[in-house]
């Protein structure tokens, strides 16, 4: 099966070792909406400049003029999130592969959120874009290769999903996940019920 190759998807390697936020840093997120299919362009001009960046992608195996093809897409189609001053987000303004940005409230919370995206994805586990939040019960993993990630449960048809989200998008990624691999977070006003089923 031939392969596309993995885009540059984050720079620099160690963007998420780094405290959420760090006061005596100019930098801050900022989240980018491009222009139709223009994320990837986005990525290779921010790698090529060194600027800090996350492009989040899976894995999708499509068909292509018959064959099939191993590619990498965007998880959020159309996002990727810029870390920087307002100098970067300038630069990025003017390649004319962004539409517009969205202001970042909380800077900690859509750290931690991408961070969690960062840490599902590196784990290798086959994972689907989740495009709209369903409600459902917070869970948290307790072993295997997801253990200590945090998130919500659905059922997809006959698989139990733990779901990633990244609040500030309403978005998520998502993974299969066995039931005895959970447990209930306490601090939830929730009782524990059956996993919200989505169609």
């Amino acid at each position: 099966m031939p392969r596309l190759p993995l885009e540059p998807s984050l720079f620099p390697a160690d963007l998420f070792c780094k405290p959420a936020v760090a006061t005596e840093r100019p930098s801050e997120w900022w989240v980018l909406y491009t222009r139709a299919h223009a994320e990837k362009a986005l990525a290779r001009h921010f790698f090529r400049r060194q600027i800090a960046f996350f492009l989040p992608l899976y894995q999708k195996d499509v068909r292509v003029a018959g064959r099939w093809r191993r590619s990498y897409l965007p998880i959020f189609p159309g996002y990727i999130f810029l870390c920087g001053g307002a100098e970067h987000r300038l630069a990025a303004l003017e390649t004319n592969l962004v539409s517009r940005s969205i202001p970042v409230p909380d800077q900690e919370r859509l750290w931690l959120d991408l961070a969690n995206v960062f840490r599902v994805i590196a784990t290798g586990v086959p994972l689907i874009p989740e495009p709209r939040l369903e409600p459902g019960t917070l869970v948290e993993v307790t072993s295997g290769a997801m253990a200590g990630f945090q998130g919500k449960v659905l059922r997809r048809g006959r698989q139990l999903r733990l779901v990633i989200e990244v609040q500030l998008l309403q978005q998520a990624v998502s993974v299969e996940i066995d039931n005895h691999m959970l447990r209930l977070l306490e601090d939830q006003n929730v009782p524990f019920r059956d996993p919200v089923t989505v169609r």
